[in-house]
């Protein structure tokens, strides 16, 4: 029996290693149209939430006047040539520790949502004074 589960995880990883190669050598078919299809989503939906309300839509987005205009002002054939790219538009906001750790200490949902609206709201000061700064240091 014991020989029999090994032999079974040994098969598993290989399986799971051809996966991996296929994945890498497929990446110009499916995973460029999922991509693709996530890139378009994400696109119509920012766009969306800038023109029904600019400031929240900044704010959940993490971006600046100027891309939330150029958002807001993009045709459709324009948003569809940019989410047809090979790269994601988006991107993951959850890149340090203390964001990981809200998501995963089991308190209450509304409590976990206002934690990290908390720490999103402190990063996005952090980073328009860290950009003042830079400007008034080039100036």
């Amino acid at each position: 029996m014991y020989t029999r589960l090994i032999r079974t995880k040994v098969d598993w990883e290989s399986e799971m290693e051809q996966d991996v190669e296929n994945l890498n050598f497929n990446t110009g078919g499916v995973m460029s149209k999922e991509i693709g299809e996530i890139n378009l989503a994400y696109m119509l939906l920012a766009q969306k939430m800038v023109k029904q309300d600019r400031a929240e839509a900044m704010f959940r987005l993490g971006v600046g006047r100027e891309l939330a205009d150029l958002l807001a002002n993009m045709s459709l054939s324009q948003i569809v040539k940019l989410a047809a790219s090979n790269f994601l538009l988006c991107s993951f906001r959850l890149d340090d520790r203390p964001m990981f750790a809200v998501v995963g200490e089991g308190k209450e949902p509304a409590l976990q949502q206002a934690h990290m609206s908390i720490l999103m709201a402190a990063r996005q000061a952090q980073a328009q004074v860290q950009m003042r700064d830079a400007g008034s240091a080039a100036a």
